[in-house]
């Protein structure tokens, strides 16, 4: 009897090792989440674009088949990449997130001048579309499968610097939530996006009330004006989570001044309102200070990567640089 209640005991004892590891687990995902927004934002903003054009029969198996690349992305390459990293090589980490970090930026700054000189950036987007649907099919989706490689690299870039030393198992099992939670998030939310003009569409036309088809006329119009509104929140969060990056890179380098300068900023406008908000508003400003930084360094890379980057970007693809 004495037995059986020392193995319940022991029992009892691994299932809340097990129990405590899994919290563990969720916890750092949770946080590696959080840290990649920028790069996760501007996933789910770039996508929608490669099944444009498309008959709506085609979208979701478009976006099924780019999921699957990207799941195989992240868990097939990236996440044994990541552990050897860590185990063999952990002192690139740091310099690797600071490269990320960099890409983020000079993708932000992109999108700001598309933004300002947006003819110049359309005539640069411009392609030769085959007459072929299933050739183009397998060319969007490929070259979306691509973008979602170089995207998902950031991610779990930075997911592995967000985890303690913990061990490999628990490495490999939070980079392993973090790639398939990100990635159904992700193109969950674009399958929704495509979708949603068809719905739209659907409602007003065939909605019984009238709440139902102006509800349905409302969401076609509004899909639009949200898909801007996602681009300009998926820029501002490259600039933020890459100048932050770089911010906190210099320090573990050695050089802590742009980081204390930074914090030194929003402790002093922290401090000149209620301090009911002090904490909200030292995070808004660290994080506009970590943009404008952000911003500054990515118009400072534009000419590197107009005149390097992007050429050789097309080498490897095979053809233009998709436009974001």
């Amino acid at each position: 009897m004495s037995g059986l209640l020392a193995l319940l005991d022991d029992v009892a004892a691994l299932a809340k090792v097990a129990a405590a590891s899994v919290d563990d687990v969720a916890a750092y995902a949770g946080k590696a989440g959080a840290k990649a927004a920028g790069a996760v934002i501007d996933d789910a903003a770039v996508a929608p674009k490669y099944v444009h054009g498309f008959e709506a029969s085609r979208e979701l198996p478009i976006i099924w088949r780019i999921t699957k690349g990207s799941l195989k992305n992240k868990l097939l390459f990236l996440l044994p990449a990541g552990l050897l990293l860590s185990s063999l090589m952990p002192w690139l980490i740091a310099p690797l997130l600071m490269l990320g970090g960099a890409y983020l930026c000079f993708e932000g700054g992109e999108k700001i001048l598309h933004a300002i000189r947006p003819h110049a950036a359309h005539a640069e987007a411009e392609e030769a579309v085959p007459d072929d649907p299933a050739h183009l099919e397998e060319q969007k989706a490929a070259g979306a499968i691509k973008t979602d490689f170089i995207l998902s690299a950031e991610i779990m870039t930075i997911a592995l610097s967000e985890i303690p030393d913990s061990g490999l198992a628990m490495e490999a099992a939070t980079l392993a939530i973090v790639a398939i939670g990100i990635t159904v998030i992700v193109y969950g939310a674009v399958a929704l996006i495509v979708k949603a003009d068809d719905v739209g569409l659907h409602m007003a036309a065939m909605g019984r009330l009238g709440l139902t088809r102006a509800l349905g006329r409302g969401l076609v119009h509004s899909m639009p004006g949200f898909m801007k509104l996602l681009t300009t929140v998926g820029t501002a969060a490259m600039l933020w989570v890459g100048g932050s990056i770089i911010i906190h890179g210099l320090g573990e380098l050695g050089w802590h001044a742009p980081e204390e300068a930074i914090h030194h900023v929003a402790v002093a406008v922290g401090h000149a309102v209620p301090q009911a908000v002090t904490a909200a508003v030292e995070w808004i400003v660290t994080a506009a200070l970590d943009g404008v930084l952000g911003l500054a360094l990515g118009l400072a890379l534009l000419p590197v990567g107009t005149k390097v980057i992007t050429p050789l970007w097309r080498v490897v693809t095979g053809g233009k640089k998709a436009a974001h």
